[in-house]
């Protein structure tokens, strides 16, 4: 009896090395560790917002309306959890993904507006709050490509035959990857005028 069992552990062991498990399981790992680089990155642009707001406000006050927007945009990308549990639903994580490009937008037009004002670009306090929100969107885009390939790699796993059956088995399913809200618009190349218009 002993011999049977022993025999049937070393089975069930060969079967569930070559089926894939563990590969799912590391790899739902990257994913997870993807995620919180990306989500630590957000929180690091969600903390130089007030900072950057406050900065702007002493000189841009008949700006009101764009610095409203972007303190409005922070506090519903800081409303929605976020969790590692987000990359599994999709829904969820859509939303968040609206309200962080809503956020971007929002400091975009924060930075043009800040453009306008010669004292505000010499400003050291402004200078340097606006090097350290590009160099986070620089860690943004980086954390957020390795997410991308961390959820590539699993959904590959998940979806590759024989890895797929255990998949199936235990319940793990495709991720949400990073979408582009509008691939027409981004596919167009951007236009260049220097003002030679009627020259």
């Amino acid at each position: 009896m002993r011999k049977l069992l022993a025999a049937a552990l070393v089975l069930v062991t060969a079967v569930l090395a070559g089926c894939g498990y563990n590969d799912i399981q590391r790899n739902d790992e990257q994913v997870k560790a993807a995620w919180a680089e990306v989500l630590n990155q957000y929180q690091r642009r969600a903390d130089l917002v007030p900072n950057l707001v406050n900065t702007v406000k002493g000189f841009a006050a008949q700006e009101q309306q764009v610095l409203t927007q972007v303190t409005e945009a922070r506090a519903r990308a800081g409303s929605i959890q976020a969790t590692p549990e987000l990359v599994d639903n999709p829904e969820a994580f859509a939303k968040f993904q609206a309200a962080q490009r809503e956020l971007g937008g929002a400091l975009s037009r924060l930075l043009a507006v800040a453009e306008s004002y010669p004292q505000l670009k010499s400003d050291a306090n402004f200078r340097d709050l606006q090097a350290q929100l590009e160099g986070t969107e620089n860690r943004i885009a980086v954390a957020r490509n390795r997410y991308i390939r961390a959820v590539q790699e699993y959904n590959v796993t998940v979806r590759s035959f024989p890895s797929n059956l255990t998949a199936m088995m235990f319940g793990f399913k495709p991720k949400p990857n990073f979408t582009v809200e509008n691939e027409q618009e981004i596919a167009k190349p951007p236009r260049v005028d220097f003002g030679t218009k009627g020259k």
